[in-house]
């Protein structure tokens, strides 16, 4: 599975990679040096708006691989981008918050802690195997579901047009 680091400006970017079933670090105010380390480390592609960074002997050389993402755009057109250079897919929901596997759990075990109107209105329930949040479908996960679609639709037109099906 391909991996993912952000650097400082794309907190927002892994959040969604996270969505759209992807490992995806982000740590706020990391050094340019350590981020390069720890994608390295990783094996993760490190994705950034910082041109310089692309210079640095590591990222220069494809020792460590980079991705360009373009600041201004808005997160999804990010996600968009990433997916279609890298030749990815949508893949299962993953936690938003850390990226861990989401798994199902049972109603039993989700009325412990899932609020009432939670447990009034959904019967599916789901534990980050991470992080342990739980999680539920409600009126959030159905907007993450259906954004998650778009980013599918966007991602495929993207291909029909340009012909690619991502890097060889």
């Amino acid at each position: 599975m391909t991996r993912f680091y952000c650097d400082a400006m794309l907190g927002g970017l892994a959040r969604w990679l996270r969505a759209l079933g992807y490992e995806a670090e982000f740590e706020h105010g990391i050094d340019d040096g350590d981020l390069v380390e720890r994608a390295g480390a990783l094996g993760a592609v490190l994705l950034s708006s910082d041109q310089p960074l692309f210079k640095r002997k590591r990222v220069a050389s494809g020792e460590v691989r980079a991705l360009f993402v373009p600041r201004h755009a808005p997160v999804l057109d990010q996600a968009v981008f990433v997916l279609s250079e890298l030749g990815l897919e949508v893949g299962e929901l993953r936690c938003m918050d850390c990226g861990g596997a989401l798994t199902t759990v049972s109603r039993d075990e989700a009325e412990r802690e899932a609020p009432p109107g939670a447990l009034a209105s959904c019967d599916d329930f789901f534990r980050c195997a991470r992080c342990r949040r739980l999680y539920w479908r409600g009126t959030h996960w159905t907007k993450i579901e259906a954004t998650r679609g778009e980013v599918a639709t966007r991602v495929a037109a993207l291909r029909e047009r340009t012909g690619s099906g991502g890097p060889s």
